[in-house]
């Protein structure tokens, strides 16, 4: 069969999930809701091919740690059985940037991951049905692979699966991205969020954001999208700062950014609020034309790179391989 390749977007998380009932299938405690980022992408390319003696995975240029194989195995296995394919594959996925923790990049190798695979296998799948196939590699892929601003349902008539709510063009939200390397392992702080004392308040509280973030889109109103994933951010990081093990995903850079965004909001009155997933770097959710003089401000009082994005569509195929 030909050899397929996808691209998918990085997912910023709105009103985030924590914490999985069932980490064997990625099955979350509760619905989640996220916007896809133009500005950050990640290709893949499949081929399954008999010539093939074993499967062959490559991430970024270099051959998959043991657990990286474990969770495309379980994607592309997923897949390969659907087909009732007995074929071994080669597999090359690059992410447009390599440096940054937390900008949601699992979601969108995962969504491309699962699009190129059902692919080159010749499956035609639904992209509501391809989510809850890229959702076992990573939970938040099943956001990226519908694209814009969408939900993943936790548990719905029996299945767990995303759809999008909005695309990008009914929402003038822009984002400005701050990348922040770090070494922690984020994985762990969704393992350990049931040992906080606040989680179940967190399980309470996430039932009332998650229908007025939906209200919000509906509105089309940026303002509170922002107000509401930033109150999301402080109860995700105070979850995780709680847990057995007192994670700490916040990085110096972080807070200076977070301090020039109340400063921003507050004495010079731009509509701009922070979001953070389960790592250091930033999300800045604003108003199209006020990009410009965000980027401007951080850049010349933090002292960090940061890139401008727009809201991004679902997965999709492309014609151009990476091998």
């Amino acid at each position: 069969m030909p050899k397929a390749t996808a691209v998918a977007y990085a997912i910023q998380g709105l009103v985030k999930y924590h914490g999985l009932k069932d980490k064997r299938r990625r099955i979350p405690f509760h619905d989640s809701i996220s916007v896809c980022a133009e500005a950050l992408t990640t290709k893949a390319t499949v081929e399954f091919d008999q010539d093939y003696s074993q499967d062959i995975i490559e991430i970024n240029g270099k051959p998959a740690t043991e657990l990286e194989a474990t969770r495309v195995l379980a994607v592309v296995s997923h897949i390969r059985s659907i087909a009732k394919s007995k074929k071994h594959f080669k597999l090359l996925s690059i992410n447009s940037l390599t440096e940054g923790k937390g900008l949601g990049f699992s979601a969108a190798a995962f969504a491309a991951i699962s699009l190129a695979s059902s692919k080159a296998v010749g499956l035609e799948l639904t992209l509501e049905g391809l989510s809850e196939i890229a959702r076992l590699g990573a939970g938040s892929a099943s956001r990226s692979v519908v694209g814009g601003f969408s939900i993943w349902y936790a548990q719905r008539d029996g299945r767990s699966y995303a759809r999008q709510l909005a695309s990008g063009e009914d929402l003038s939200l822009a984002m400005v991205i701050v990348p922040i390397p770090s070494q922690v392992k984020t994985d762990r702080a969704h393992e350990e969020s049931e040992s906080s004392a606040f989680f179940q308040a967190r399980l309470r509280e996430v039932k009332g954001r998650l229908r007025e973030m939906l209200s919000a889109i509906r509105r089309q109103d940026v303002d509170a999208i922002g107000r509401l994933a930033e109150a999301d951010t402080r109860s995700l990081h105070a979850v995780t700062m709680t847990g057995k093990s007192g994670l700490i995903l916040m990085a110096p850079e972080a807070l200076h950014v977070i301090e020039r965004v109340l400063t921003l909001r507050e004495r010079e009155h731009v509509p701009v609020w922070y979001s953070l997933d389960t790592g250091p770097s930033v999300y800045l959710n604003t108003r199209s034309e006020f990009v410009d003089v965000i980027c401007r401000d951080i850049e010349a009082n933090v002292g960090v790179s940061v890139l401008k994005s727009g809201v991004a569509g679902p997965a999709h195929m492309v014609e151009e391989h990476l091998f």
